[in-house]
């Protein structure tokens, strides 16, 4: 049975603010299976957003896993990072999950993957998925310039175009930011 995984999530920081978007579609093999996931959640009270990509049951568990982390650190995001991807490295059953995470609040964003990666984006600018690589160039293009626009509206842009190139990214968008 192939799994159903999902694809393409982009966060942007930019003039003081965070957007982080995805797209909607999971595939299973070459084929649609669903159209509208959901795969931008809030979390601790809406301060901290996280996006996922990858095999779709994984990540929710694996979202699971960071909002324990979470409370269990006091909503600081980067130790709660840590902890899980010690946690998804050494635990049999996590280790076998395979997704990615952009996760973020008002101060800093986080790419976390299962092989041990933390990692703080280059340029306020993180991508994950199989349209990431087109989402992370259009946003870059679009901080460098078009500095007026905002956040959302450069995360918007990147995965428009990231689902006009990527067979794997549609266009129904979810787009949260961080709250006070």
């Amino acid at each position: 049975m192939e799994k159903i995984k999902s694809t393409t999530v982009l966060g942007v920081f930019h003039n003081g603010e965070l957007a982080l978007g995805a797209d909607g579609q999971a595939t299973m093999g070459n084929t649609v299976a669903k159209s509208n996931v959901k795969k931008i959640r809030k979390l601790a009270g809406g301060k901290v957003v996280a996006g996922f990509a990858g095999s779709t049951a994984d990540a929710f568990t694996l979202i699971e896993k960071f909002e324990e982390k979470l409370n269990t650190f006091n909503g600081n995001l980067r130790r709660a990072a840590i902890e899980l991807v010690k946690e998804w490295r050494t635990d049999r059953y996590l280790s076998k999950l395979e997704a990615m995470m952009i996760v973020a609040n008002k101060e800093e964003m986080l790419v976390i993957s299962g092989s041990g990666d933390v990692l703080e984006p280059d340029n306020e600018v993180a991508a994950i998925g199989s349209g990431s690589m087109y989402a992370q160039a259009a946003a870059l293009a679009l901080k460098k310039h078009a500095p007026h626009l905002s956040a959302e509206e450069m995360v918007r842009e990147g995965l428009t175009i990231a689902a006009d190139i990527c067979i794997y990214t549609n266009h129904n968008f979810i787009i949260a930011s961080p709250e006070e």
